[in-house]
């Protein structure tokens, strides 16, 4: 027999009336938990009371903490209560999920903002069940902490709280590369070129011809100036002296025309008493007749007609590939001048093409194979077998760098380093140069001038005009800068100025530097062209009308003054927006503290109407020159 039991379904009126109940009866079960929780946190409050100095602290501090809740419409107030709404009650689920993650849901002993004894109705929109699955979760955690602190306390942060801030401006420490030991252990040469002179006699071992030319330069200590040309002819003449038959032993690399004509020009000088003879192939002349200076053809072959060879990278390469009989395989010295910037240039593959050419291309069938060199591999007795004579490689300038990247392109093989007092100390910068490590000369000033970009042309003739310098350099940035203020100068008047740039022909700039010593020339201005280890005698004063860029361009610029241990000056116009990163740039090079020199508006107002007149001038000049390019 099966029972069946059959619901109806009740009137709209008697769902109400058992919704009512059920909701009745839901709302005073939480009434009573809540009480109940209500009851235990005042009796642990009582048990554990703060101290009564620091109460008010914590109640002032707590009621900073408390963020006022937005009231939402249409939601009741608890009743006896005016300071702040009803807060909806999270669900039980949630606070759990809260509880796992370290982060509680409500304050401690806390269920509600409801005072005790408070009969707080639930808001319209909470369930009941939901909210009493949530006291009694409360009530539980409450009962097994029985030392949580009260409302005030557990407002506090903390200690395993994440607390923001602590981003103070903290200068990051360099990173210190691992160099290797010929790197950072330099030998050190003095830096002070007047202390501790060798006279030329107390080298005996310096040929007799080679000091007497030097005693008839007027040099009677070694080595004058910084001493770098010096430095590398006199071993070179001094080793090449006793050769018997005439082959290219010696190879200097230059990077620039005129740098080559002036180390040829002191190898002419100490040569002349010797048989020896040198050969410059720079691409001033035609290739035949730079050919003609090397290489004679005869019955039998050719004749080496050259001992020593000064040349720039690319018309080597020229004289590599079409000079018949142009042979570097008893090369023995290689020198490179201005080592940085030719290590620079080594994307030309110069140098491969030079070391190529200098070791032996023949095959083993030769009968002379035995006696040619061989390029150096690993030193094992097997390659100590046969010695052959080395190719000594020879790296010269002031701003060598200290990158062992950069210097594994020049294949050295046991190398050793020579280099000033102040190289020796080791903080790097961030282009992997030694930061601090370049020297300057005893008897050089270094100044700057602030200033602004429509003063600086007025700047530049108050310093020659005022302090009567009759040997001065200026340096810009860019060949239509030079160009420029070279024309404004001319049409200011009472200077006697040229320029020295790529806008001339090789011939030309010799002309002018010859002029510039002689003193026909009073103000040069240049881009870099003469930065590079070009030898002007007499230079007073050195400008930078544009503040360089690097620190090693400083360097080379500050250079061209006080050399030989006279005195010169170095002065830099920098705007506002260059001075900070400028001075930065040369306190962490080791150049000594710069002078601020400033020029009121008030000296410099006797030459405002002489320059306006110049600046018209210039304007036109420049219209000319235009139309007459397009022409």
């Amino acid at each position: 027999m099966a029972l069946f039991h059959i619901l109806r379904y009740p009137g709209p009126e008697a769902a109400a009336a058992a919704a009512k109940e059920e909701e009745a009866g839901a709302g005073e079960r939480a009434r009573v938990l809540l009480e109940r929780l209500q009851s235990r946190a005042r009796e642990r409050q009582q048990r554990q009371p703060a101290p009564p100095e620091a109460a008010p602290h914590s109640e002032a501090s707590g009621r900073r903490r408390r963020r006022p809740r937005r009231r939402r419409r249409g939601s009741p107030e608890a009743p006896g209560s005016s300071e702040a709404p009803q807060e909806k009650r999270p669900r039980a689920d949630d606070q759990h999920e809260s509880a796992e993650a370290g982060v509680p849901g409500r304050r401690a002993g806390l269920p509600s903002r409801a005072p005790a004894g408070a009969d707080a109705p639930l808001g319209p929109g909470v369930r009941a069940e939901s909210s009493e699955e949530a006291l009694g979760e409360q009530g539980a955690r409450a009962e097994a902490a029985p030392d949580v602190p009260p409302a005030e306390e557990a407002a506090e942060p903390t200690a395993s709280a994440l607390m923001l801030g602590g981003f103070g401006r903290r200068k990051a420490p360099k990173v210190q590369p691992f160099l290797p030991v010929w790197l950072a252990e330099p030998s050190c040469i003095r830096k002070n070129i007047a202390e501790g002179l060798v006279p030329v006699e107390d080298i005996p071992e310096v040929h007799p011809d080679l000091q007497k030319q030097l005693r008839a330069q007027g040099i009677s200590f070694y080595f004058p100036g910084s001493g770098k040309t010096l430095a590398f002819v006199i071993p070179v003449v001094q080793a090449l002296l006793r050769r018997v038959v005439c082959h290219v032993r010696a190879l200097v690399v230059l990077p620039t025309k005129e740098l080559a004509q002036q180390v040829s020009k002191v190898f002419n000088i100490y040569t002349d008493p010797t048989p020896l003879r040198v050969a410059l192939i720079t691409g001033q002349k035609t290739l035949a007749k730079e050919q003609e200076s090397l290489v004679q053809k005869t019955t039998d072959g050719y004749r080496c007609l050259a001992d020593i060879v000064v040349a720039t990278p690319g018309r080597l390469v020229d004289h590599i590939d079409q000079t018949p009989g142009f042979s570097l395989q008893q090369l023995r010295f290689l020198v490179i001048d201005e080592a940085d910037r030719m290590i620079d240039s080594m994307h030309q593959s110069w140098l491969p093409r030079v070391v190529a050419a200098a070791f032996q291309r023949e095959g083993p069938t030769d009968p002379c194979a035995v006696l040619q060199r061989r390029q150096l591999q690993a030193v094992t007795a097997a390659s100590t077998y046969c010695p052959q004579m080395p190719l000594q490689k020879l790296l010269f300038s002031a701003t060598l760098t200290q990158n062992p990247e950069k210097l594994q392109q020049l294949g050295l093989h046991q190398p050793r380093l020579f280099s000033t007092s102040l190289a020796c100390k080791g903080p790097q910068d961030g282009d992997g140069d030694v930061g601090g490590k370049y020297a300057f000369p005893v008897g050089l000033t270094h100044h700057y001038v602030p200033c602004s970009l429509s003063t600086k042309p007025l700047l530049v003739l108050h310093l020659i005009l005022e302090k009567s310098f009759s040997r001065v350099l200026c340096f810009t940035n860019s060949r239509e800068n030079s160009h420029r203020l070279s024309l404004l100068v001319q049409a200011f008047g009472g200077v006697s100025v040229a320029e020295f740039s790529s806008r001339y022909g090789p011939g030309q700039r010799r002309m002018i530097l010859k002029q510039f010593e002689q003193g026909k020339i009073q103000l040069l201005i240049s881009t870099d062209a003469t930065a590079r280890g070009i030898d002007v005698q007499g230079v007073e004063l050195v400008i930078n009308y544009d503040a360089p860029q690097y620190l090693r361009t400083y360097v080379h610029r500050v250079g061209r003054t006080a050399r030989a241990g006279n005195a010169g000056q170095a002065f830099t116009l920098l705007l506002k927006v260059q001075e900070r990163r400028f001075l930065r740039m040369l306190t962490e090079g080791g150049v000594p503290a710069l002078q601020r020199h400033e020029l009121h508006s008030e000296l410099l107002q006797p030459l405002v109407p002489r320059y306006e007149e110049a600046l018209s001038q210039l304007e036109r000049t420049v219209k000319e020159e235009q139309k007459q390019k397009v022409a």
